[in-house]
């Protein structure tokens, strides 16, 4: 449960005065809406929308919103009993819930904008085991075993726990996001190297917790992605969602210790598209800076099959039972 005592999907929202205007849409993302709801406070809403390798998949989930919305609820929770600085305040409904506003800018090197409440615009993700994108490039020689922690003649084996964790930068405001190099991630993100020590320390501390949460109840915490901004007072905080199935990856320990992979994300659908050949295909033409292919629809017995998969996570990250609507 929740430091709270409350379960998260239960959060009220606070009342808010009949002359306060209505949120208004800010933006849209490939799977969630931002509504502004006054100078210091936005909305999130969570669609049932679904993307992979940054395409939107013509389909709807059905519950994916709300798993997402309540999942992040709980792990915002656990950071505040860790004393983890981030932008959470509460639910508004199954599918809303209720933000600290930082100002989202494009290059904050270029905009004089100083560090008070301004998104970084970098996705930090963090590997305990050789898995995803990272399996794909040591296969394909584009990163090396000892870039990884690994000794240089080892040959790493899928599944494999890192000598350490291993931090990776990306690109967030760019249409496709882009890997980066330490020193283009300082560039790009305008931060120096202690808001990036300070960024490392903060996901250790909330990794480390998550793990001591879901290991009771027999999962392992692979590798997952996080974004952070700059508060009011110039501090760092976690930022958007994360600790989902759409953000991490999560295995089945006893599966794992037996030597078999069990994922608990969204991996399950980024299979289907490349045992489709459509991941390949989309590769080749992003490479040659040739138009898109068109993503195709998931077939219905997988829609039910991915709805299920969302509410199985977030019944084992949180312990909760799922009940749409967070009745019981």
């Amino acid at each position: 449960m929740p430091a709270t005592g409350r379960s998260a999907s239960n959060v009220a929202p606070a009342a808010r005065s009949s002359s306060a205007p209505p949120p208004r849409p800010l933006r849209r993302g490939k799977v969630k809406e931002v509504w502004e709801v006054s100078p210091t406070e936005l909305e999130f809403v969570f669609t049932d929308d679904i993307s992979v390798f940054d395409k939107h998949i013509p389909n709807a989930i059905p519950h994916k919103g709300e798993t997402l919305a309540r999942t992040s609820a709980f792990w915002f929770d656990l950071c505040t009993k860790q004393g983890v600085n981030h932008h959470f305040l509460r639910l508004s409904g199954p599918n809303k819930m209720r933000v600290r506003r930082v100002e989202v800018v494009p290059d904050p090197r270029s905009s004089g904008h100083p560090k008070r409440s301004l998104f970084i615009p970098l996705e930090c993700v963090v590997r305990y085991y050789v898995a995803g994108s990272l399996w794909d490039r040591l296969q394909k020689g584009k990163i090396r075993p000892e870039d990884c922690g690994f000794p240089g003649a080892h040959v790493a084996a899928y599944g494999q726990k890192l000598p350490d964790p291993l931090f990776e930068f990306t690109t967030k405001l760019e249409p496709v996001d882009r890997l980066l190099t330490p020193s283009e991630a300082l560039e790009v993100g305008g931060v120096t190297k202690k808001d990036i020590s300070d960024i490392e320390e903060m996901i250790l501390k909330i990794d480390g917790a998550m793990q001591r949460a879901i290991s009771p109840r027999g999962l392992l915490h692979v590798d997952g992605k996080k974004e952070f901004a700059f508060d009011e007072h110039g501090k760092v905080m976690v930022v958007d969602t994360f600790g989902t199935a759409d953000e991490d990856r999560f295995w089945e320990k006893d599966a794992y210790e037996r030597g078999r992979f069990e994922e608990f994300s969204k991996e399950f659908v980024r299979q289907h598209y490349r045992h489709l050949g459509y991941y390949d295909n989309l590769q080749a033409a992003r490479a040659a800076g040739k138009a898109e292919p068109d993503i195709p629809s998931l077939p219905p017995n997988l829609v039910q099959e991915v709805s299920k998969l969302y509410t199985t996570v977030f019944e084992r990250l949180t312990g909760e039972r799922f009940h749409p609507g967070g009745k019981a």
